[in-house]
């Protein structure tokens, strides 16, 4: 073999390694119900991607409302269930999750927790306010103290004591009470 084959032969063989190794975390990132919900997105879906963005991170396809500038939702096809996102000006701005006690935050909150919980493992991060619909309900906004997430929040709703639904995403959208509506 002359040095031009040779060199040919490691460049094929190294793609060839490569290609495998982003198809295995391409194949890792899959949104299931073990991901993890952070203050800008949910397993490899982050705010401000493209809807067809998170498909390929996600390795999901994502259905729901027929597109439109303004606001609409979509979910996974399938798993996982009672998770959607909400998409303005073309992006995903939000992640809801309701009636799905599997998927938590990275600090393992999640829906059935008390508001003391939720306190606790956020100390000195949650605002609290009074639900627009639930009497006696509330809003646990979790507040970052990193500068980098200032414009991102996490919204756990609650009928008072325990956690009904939480959602984490982009200023303003986040703070919608009605979603697109």
């Amino acid at each position: 073999m002359n040095s031009k084959t040779r060199f040919l032969t490691f460049v094929t063989a190294t793609l060839a390694i490569s290609s495998v190794t982003v198809s295995t975390v391409i194949a890792k990132a899959k949104l299931t119900n073990q991901s993890k919900l952070f203050i800008n997105g949910i397993g490899a879906v982050q705010v401000g991607m493209t809807v067809r963005q998170a498909e390929k991170a996600a390795g999901i396809q994502l259905v729901g409302d027929s597109p439109n500038n303004n606001c609409y939702y979509v979910k996974p096809q399938n798993e996982p269930k009672n998770l959607s996102f909400m998409v303005t000006g073309g992006r995903i701005s939000r992640v809801d999750v309701r009636q799905n006690n599997q998927i938590t935050t990275l600090k393992g909150a999640k829906i059935g927790d008390t508001e003391a919980q939720i306190k606790s493992l956020y100390p000195g991060q949650i605002q609290v306010t009074p639900h627009k619909y639930v009497q006696n309900g509330h809003y646990l906004t979790f507040i970052p103290k990193d500068r980098a997430d200032r414009n991102y929040r996490v919204v756990f709703e609650t009928d008072g004591k325990l956690v009904t639904e939480f959602r984490a995403g982009k200023l303003p959208e986040v703070k919608y009470v009605e979603g697109c509506s």
